[in-house]
């Protein structure tokens, strides 16, 4: 069943390709087939177009090129009573119904009428030479019963084998033809002699055509030298593939689509040739066709080639074999690639954008395959642009340090290269130095430093193919250490993250180096430098950059050109008129520190609140608030509010800064457990005795006086509210609540036996600030210190 489908399919394909434009000759034969017929009998012409219906044609019969029958819808036509006046030679014309401008002509047929009582006839299609031919000798009376008697060129023809005779009792003879003259006799009347009107051996044609599927249909057709004649049928057609003399196809091999047409799936050389008779003549071998396809590809085979890139356009032969090929390519525009099967094309330009086609052709018997299908090649004029994005941003200790490179299709053959930037003072940019883990590049898109303890800028790029095709360079990211260290250190001035706009500040560079430059990472995702000449932002003069106007929030750090980089600070600049007053560096463990409230006014404001995390912890008159000893617990958001005067009507707030807490230097082999246990209350202590010092001047004023200690060790703290890059500051914020071990610490509380205070908010109980408050008895002025040893888990709870 499938096998009939595939068949009617494919006849109904080749009748429909024959339609379009493949169709074959037309075709005159007539009945009897014969040359020669005597006076009074009949004939019958067939006219038959061989494309489309019968139906779809009007035809027309000409004898010696003058009109014997005009156009009418049928095929056949027979012609009664012949005369001597008939003889002549006959054509048919078709005209198409449809289309009056598709005419055909037929091959023409010679017809001779005798009024001779005896006739020799020979086939009326045309006669080969070498082809075996039946004589056929004829009485008009048909009374006589003796057998004819054949002659050749004068002499009488015996049965031997050498001229293929054979006498039958209808008076016919079996000859090879070869251009002689022949006659017969009946006693003793004779015919007139006849030559047989002979062509050379006919060669057969073969044609393909590839229908949509697959496979390729070939079909083969006898096409005699002469214009003037034409092939009869009979024709049976044998087909070969690879040597013609190989043994002819059969129905294993491929799909007989009809006697003369074959469908084929495979690839190769074909060859195909007409036999007819019996014995059997053979035509000509045709010239051989190939049914290979032709493909042009593309290598390597990237959804998107980009400028500059070397790429290689191949013209690849479908079950080519090993035969020898020879190439042949058409192009977009004016170039043309080089005769054979690759072509490569170094540093592609969009220039070369459009279709590529190629053509094989056999060296040997130069048969070529059909034209391939259009390869269509875009090139891109551009780059691509490499996105780097690293994590953490801030450095903690024993922290890793991730890279991630993105570029548009990551799959697409990519290697990745991994890079430190080093600073270059002299042009404000940075060259770049391959980490010594990625000298070969990696397939994946992300790499992991390890052991990163300074602040440090990083590049990648990715490359692919052979040679390598490089992409551009990505901009530079950094990752951030607040740390300072002996090789490098930034100091800003005055001494904290948030500044009033117009405010001038200045940032100085310390270390192992005599060339510095400060360097900014900012809104706009790129680093900026400050220098002697061409920055807007700052000048740089030795090692110190003086902000004065049009500076930015942003993260800082200094570089040498040693490749050095110092400890980063994030500022801020803030447009309002109050501002929080906190340290720019990381403050240690153990430390003392302090908070304020700045009026642009420079006014010290009143009534000021300080909250951590947007909850109240501390209201306090003097605008400013002090953290004795700092703990990891104290991290966090901090902000305040207060107003300019007493009279004030309306509270400011500052923006938001976060405070960041290190640890504190460990002795080798300590535990610093322990130590603290001790610390904690002995500084307590301490602190009793040095405040009750201080009662006599108590009386005197009620203003605290507080001691603000500098740490010895500094770092930066990162700003929640500076309008930084989403994904490289925002992103990777310090965390809202930081976490410490369960020590003790001590609160000292001095509080008043009677008087109590009124207050609009309760500040947060247990407050890891100390709350100090000196007031005296209505009776006896008595003052007296509340000292409060609390367990983390305790005040976790109070909280």
């Amino acid at each position: 069943m499938g096998h009939t489908l595939l068949c009617v399919l494919g006849v109904f394909s080749l009748n429909l390709l024959l339609y379009c434009g493949h169709a074959q000759d037309a075709v005159l034969t007539i009945e009897p087939n014969w040359s020669t017929l005597f006076t009074g009998e009949s004939v019958t012409f067939i006219c038959d177009m061989r494309e489309g219906e019968d139906t779809d044609w009007y035809y027309k019969i000409k004898r010696d090129h003058q009109e014997f029958l005009p156009f009418n819808p049928d095929k056949r036509y027979t012609s009664q009573s012949l005369s001597t006046d008939d003889s002549g030679e006959y054509q048919c014309i078709g005209d198409h119904k449809r289309s009056p401008y598709s005419r055909k002509e037929s091959n023409k047929v010679s017809l001779t009428v005798s009024d001779k009582d005896v006739i020799l006839e020979s086939p009326a299609s045309t006669v080969f030479e070498g082809e075996s031919v039946t004589l056929r000798c004829r009485h008009r009376t048909q009374t006589k019963e003796k057998n004819a008697v054949f002659y050749k060129d004068g002499s009488p023809i015996e049965t031997d084998t050498n001229h293929q005779s054979a006498m039958s009792s209808e008076n016919t003879v079996q000859v090879i033809s070869d251009g002689s003259s022949y006659m017969c006799k009946f006693e003793d009347e004779e015919s007139e002699p006849v030559k047989l009107k002979m062509e050379p051996q006919p060669k057969a044609r073969l044609s393909r055509y590839f229908p949509s599927g697959g496979s390729v249909m070939l079909t083969c057709s006898v096409s005699p030298s002469s214009s003037s004649s034409s092939s009869s049928s009979g024709w049976k057609y044998f087909w070969y593939r690879g040597k013609k003399t190989s043994e002819p196809l059969t129905t294993q091999d491929v799909v007989f689509l009809s006697n003369d047409t074959i469908s084929v799936s495979q690839g190769g050389l074909y060859w195909c040739r007409g036999g007819r008779g019996d014995p059997l003549y053979y035509t000509e071998y045709s010239n051989p066709v190939v049914t290979n396809r032709a493909v042009v590809t593309l290598r390597p085979n990237w959804p998107e080639i980009y400028y500059l890139e070397t790429i290689t356009l191949t013209c690849e032969i479908e079950d080519g074999g090993d035969a020898e090929w020879e190439y042949e390519w058409t192009t977009p525009r004016s170039y043309r690639p080089e005769k054979q099967k690759e072509n490569m094309i170094r540093n592609v330009l969009p220039s070369y954008n459009g279709d590529y086609r190629c053509v094989g052709t056999l060296k040997h018997e130069k048969s070529s395959t059909e034209w391939s299908d259009a390869f269509t090649l875009r090139v891109s004029d551009y780059k691509p642009q490499l996105v780097l994005t690293v994590s953490p941003l801030w450095l903690s200790p024993g922290a890793s340090v991730t890279l991630n490179c993105s570029v548009e299709h990551p799959s697409a053959g990519w290697r990745f290269f991994w890079y430190k930037a080093v600073p270059k003072l002299s042009d404000n940019s940075y060259s770049y130095e391959l980490i010594p883990g990625s000298i070969h590049g990696t397939e994946q898109d992300s790499y992991i430093v390890d052991g990163q303890t300074h602040t440090a800028g990083y590049v990648c790029r990715a490359g692919r193919g052979d040679p390598v095709y490089y992409t551009h360079y990505s901009q530079p990211k950094f990752v951030w250490s607040g740390d300072s260290h002996s090789a490098a250190s930034l100091t800003v001035s005055p001494d904290r993250m948030q500044h009033f706009s117009r405010e001038p500040v200045s940032l100085s560079c310390e270390g192992n180096s005599t060339e510095w430059r400060v360097s900014r990472f900012s809104v706009d995702g790129y680093p900026r430098h400050c220098s002697s000449s061409s920055s807007s932002w700052g000048t740089m003069t030795g090692s110190r950059c003086n902000m004065d106007r049009d500076w930015q929030s942003g993260v800082y750090w200094c570089e040498s050109e040693t490749g050095q980089f110092s400890n980063a600070v994030n500022i801020t600049i803030q447009y309002g008129d109050i501002i929080l007053v906190s340290p720019v560096h990381p403050v240690t463990e153990g430390d003392s520190v302090t908070l304020g409230c700045k009026l642009r006014t420079e006014k010290v404001p009143y009534n000021v609140d300080f909250y951590k995390n947007d909850k109240l912890i501390q209201n306090v008159t003097g605008g400013e608030l002090t953290i004795s000893a700092v703990s990891k617990s104290d991290e966090g958001f901090y902000k305040c509010k207060g107003k300019d005067s007493p009279q004030g009507l309306q509270s400011l707030t500052s923006p938001e800064s976060w405070m960041s807490v290190k640890s504190a230097p460990r002795l080798e082999g300590s535990s610093p457990f322990p130590v603290l246990l001790i610390v904690g209350p002995v500084c307590g202590v301490l602190l009793i005795l040095l405040l009750l010092l201080f009662l006599y001047l108590y009386r005197k004023s009620k203003d605290s006086c507080f001691m603000r200690s500098q740490s010895s060790s500094r770092g930066p703290a990162t700003d929640h509210m500076i309008n930084q890059d989403e994904t490289q500051l925002k992103e990777y914020a310090p965390p809202l609540h930081g976490e410490s071990n369960d020590v003790t610490y001590s609160v000292v509380e001095l509080k008043n036996i009677t008087k109590k205070g009124n207050k609009k908010e309760k500040p947060e109980e247990n407050a890891v600030y100390s709350d100090v408050k000196i007031r005296s008895a209505t009776d006896d002025n008595v003052m007296y210190a509340q000292v409060n040893f609390h367990s983390k888990a305790k005040r976790d709870k109070d909280q």
